[in-house]
C-alpha cells in the first residue's frame, strides 16, 4: 500500500471519527451528561480531523460560539488548508513524500521485525 493511500485512509477514518465524536458530544449536552473534553475534540482536530469537526459543528450547531474553542479550531483548519495549499509547490511535496515514503518504510520494517521476533 502507497504512503498516500495510507494517509488518505488515516485522515478519512480520523475526520468519522471526530465527527461522530462531535454527534456524541453534542448528544451529552442535550441530555446533560458527562462530556467530551475540549481538548481532547481540538487534539483530534490538530492531528488531522479539523474538517471533520467543522462539519459536525456546522451540522449539529455543536460548540459554535465557545470561545476559545472556536477560535482554535479555527486556527488548526487554516493551519490545514495552508498545509494542503504548500502541497501543491512541487519541492514542498517531493520533500513531504520523501519524508512519508521513509516514515511507511520504517514503520512497516519495524512491525515486519517484531513479528518475525514473535
Amino acid at each position: 500500500m502507497s504512503p498516500l493511500t495510507l494517509i488518505l485512509l488515516y485522515l478519512l477514518a480520523l475526520n468519522l471519527l471526530t465527527l461522530a465524536l462531535f454527534w456524541w458530544d453534542k448528544r451529552c449536552a442535550i441530555e446533560r451528561r458527562w462530556r467530551i473534553p475540549e481538548s481532547t475534540l481540538l487534539t483530534l482536530c490538530l492531528i488531522g480531523g479539523s474538517l471533520g469537526a467543522k462539519t459536525g459543528q456546522g451540522i449539529f450547531r455543536h460548540k459554535t460560539r465557545k470561545e476559545p474553542f472556536r477560535t482554535s479550531l479555527n486556527a488548526i483548519a487554516v493551519l490545514h488548508i495552508g498545509f494542503l495549499g504548500a502541497l501543491v509547490l512541487p519541492e514542498f511535496r517531493a520533500s513531504v513524500m520523501n519524508i512519508l515514503t521513509e516514515a511507511t518504510s520504517y514503520v512497516l520494517g519495524l512491525a515486519a521485525s517484531l513479528i518475525a521476533a514473535a
